[in-house]
């Protein structure tokens, strides 16, 4: 069996956006109902190319030629919630998106400032006044089916997370991520999504996010693990 992630997906500019390759991912295998799936990225997604999925026992890996991409397994841990923000309290805080310049990747599908705008993105999170949070907000569009991929809710699950840091100054990569989607948002209608920095260590960022729709009603949740490139270094996971 082989997977591929089209070329419009990117996060840096010759590799998938995490988050997207990670849902696309975690559709390969399944596992019990209450137990999330978990994403670890090796190395960067190529887009455009062919990649062999092994199916094992407990995990699914996914493969380039002889260059693991990815390994996909049941989350062991809790999937923790952000608590939401309103829709105004979310647009307040875009005003104070620090992408506009100096972004690590600026041509990302999800949150790149060079991309013109389509299916509700770019997403442009920022700092939530008087909290330690970041939030944007989401209008997505339908696919063919009148649905919004799951893939896509992954990926405003996760660049906001990006954004609970400094990544302008310290430009840091998707590494690991697990979901929890509860139910699809709906096209055409404003969502809202907040991120929280829940621990720093070294390189390393632990960070959660949720989605959640005008009212407040939690729509999908997840937890993620960012590492920081190395000064310099921007082509990477995504």
């Amino acid at each position: 069996m082989d997977v591929r992630i089209g070329g419009a997906y990117n996060g840096p500019a010759h590799s998938a956006n995490g988050g997207y390759a990670c849902g696309v991912f975690a559709g390969l295998a399944s596992f019990p109902e209450a137990t999330p799936p978990a994403v670890t990225l090796h190395t960067p997604p190529p887009l455009q190319t062919d990649l062999e999925v092994r199916a094992g026992a407990r995990r699914t890996q996914v493969w380039h030629g002889e260059r693991l991409i990815a390994t996909i397994g049941p989350e062991a841990g809790k999937v923790e919630e952000v608590e939401p923000v309103t829709v105004t309290e979310a647009k307040q805080a875009e005003s104070a998106f620090e992408g506009w310049q100096g972004h690590p990747f600026p041509t990302c599908f999800v949150c790149g400032v060079e991309r013109a705008p389509s299916g509700g993105f770019p997403v442009t999170p920022g700092k939530v006044g008087g909290r330690d949070l970041v939030a944007c907000t989401w209008t997505p569009e339908a696919d063919d089916d009148g649905e919004v991929p799951i893939a896509l809710v992954w990926s405003v699950l996760d660049c906001p997370g990006g954004w609970t840091g400094d990544p302008v100054r310290e430009p840091m990569v998707l590494g690991r991520m697990s979901a929890i989607v509860h139910r699809r948002p709906l096209p055409g209608r404003t969502h809202v999504i907040v991120g929280r920095l829940r621990r720093r260590h070294g390189r390393t960022a632990n960070v959660g996010t949720a989605l959640y729709d005008e009212t407040g009603g939690l729509l999908a949740k997840a937890a993620s693990v960012w590492i920081a490139l190395d000064s310099g270094k921007r082509e990477e996971k995504g």
